[in-house]
């Protein structure tokens, strides 16, 4: 079982890579959704994938007589699908809105906020003189 869940992670991990590496913003997102879910495997299986009883401890003793589930990680990826689905929500949302105000999902096409190359050397290049008349 723990072997079958390793090749599973490894191959979410891998194929989130993979989208993440594409310039297509919603692959990106799918990516990152999977990545998520890999992540949460992962700590699923550092809590032992056995068959065990709830961890109760019977009266009388200090910890459990037999082997019992670790209740720790279950509780982290409790935590981590709630934060894990805010983060798609917000990042969704922020891709639609891009989409919106840009026209497009490449994200090479959507360098609006990065200073163009010539824009800058022209700037560097006019005189001290103009610039203090322009302003």
């Amino acid at each position: 079982m723990d072997a079958l869940l390793a090749l599973m992670v490894g191959v979410l991990v891998s194929s989130a890579v993979y989208l993440m590496l594409s310039r297509h913003l919603v692959r990106f997102l799918f990516g990152l959704i999977l990545l998520s879910n890999a992540a949460n495997l992962v700590i699923f299986a550092s809590g032992r994938t056995t068959l065990a009883l709830p961890p109760l401890v019977p009266d009388g003793l200090e910890a459990p007589a037999v082997t019992v589930a670790n209740a720790l990680p279950q509780a982290l990826i409790l935590t981590a699908i709630v934060i894990g689905f805010g983060l798609l929500a917000f990042a969704m949302v922020l891709a639609y809105r891009a989409y919106q105000s840009l026209g497009t999902v490449d994200t090479d096409a959507m360098r609006v906020a990065e200073p163009d190359a010539n824009g800058a050397e022209e700037a560097a290049e006019e005189p001290a003189s103009a610039r203090s008349e322009a302003a």
